[in-house]
């Protein structure tokens, strides 16, 4: 088991439900992350970083302004991976990358995933790489125990949905709607059945993400999940914190703070 796995399990014994927050790289600047995820240590299970990229994949405008904040600000995935490995080890907060499969390409495959390693991430999430030709990165991931985590959406056959569930390492994503990311006021109504359907499928947790911003919202989706990720919720209270120390550690202290009650909700503490 690698890092994240572990921590999945831990999460998930006994009833209890995984958090995943999701942050920009980068955003306003490496070293607000590195502050964000210290700060999110021995609260979430792991952390979904963003890499940023001119040409975002999915990504609703919160998360596409803050994709440019940082490219703005001079980040680059050297810069990121320099910062994740200058964290403790074993750090209690897996990472796990969202990368655009552009990025992975243009480094080739095998230094790519040597990068990661080497930076102490524990898992790769690709939203633009087509399931169907996949298997040359999951084959160099799961040599290295990088766990290559997979997509389902709304969309999804049933035939398909089989077979990404059952080559998903680490959790498998499930996209709860058709769309970009970003904060909604409700969920679709077939959600439950949805994933109830897809947990029939996969060996591993199935966390979900997409339009979760409210504690009451994930507490409702981890009645039917093994988990949530959340976004936009977390990304929007960086903006305007560039060039301003008080700013920016006001948005570290809210971060901190909305994710200790999405933690409290997903344990049945925080209805609101």
């Amino acid at each position: 088991m690698n890092p994240l796995q572990r921590q999945l399990e831990q999460a998930c014994s006994d009833g209890g439900k995984a958090l995943i927050p999701f942050l920009t790289a980068g955003d306003p600047d490496v070293e607000t992350t590195a502050e964000l995820l210290e700060a999110l240590s021995g609260v979430a299970t792991a952390c979904e970083l963003g890499i940023p990229y001119s040409d975002p994949i999915a990504d609703g405008p919160v998360i596409q302004a803050s994709y440019t904040r940082a490219l703005e600000s001079g980040v680059s995935l050297e810069r990121i991976a320099g910062m994740l490995a200058c964290r403790p080890t074993p750090s209690p907060l897996p990472i796990v990358w969202m990368v655009s499969y552009a990025i992975v390409h243009r480094r080739g495959l095998e230094r790519f995933v040597a990068l990661a390693r080497q930076s102490g991430v524990s898992g790769l999430i690709v939203p633009d790489l087509l399931f169907e030709e996949s298997e040359p990165l999951r084959a160099i991931c799961d040599r290295e125990e990088l766990s290559l985590i997979q997509l389902i959406t709304p969309t999804t056959t049933p035939d398909r949905g089989r077979r990404i569930a059952e080559a998903s390492r680490g959790f498998l994503y499930y996209v709860s709607v058709a769309g970009v990311t970003g904060e909604r006021d409700a969920l679709p109504a077939e959600l439950a059945d949805d994933v109830a359907r897809v947990r029939e499928w996969s060996p591993v947790p199935v966390c979900v993400g997409f339009g979760i911003s409210r504690p009451e919202q994930a507490r409702r989706v981890a009645e039917i999940a093994d988990g949530v990720i959340i976004g936009s919720a977390f990304v929007r209270e960086l903006e305007g914190a560039a060039g301003s120390p008080t700013a920016r550690d006001t948005a570290v202290s809210r971060i901190a703070e909305k994710a200790r009650a999405f933690a409290a909700a997903l344990r049945g503490g925080d209805k609101s």
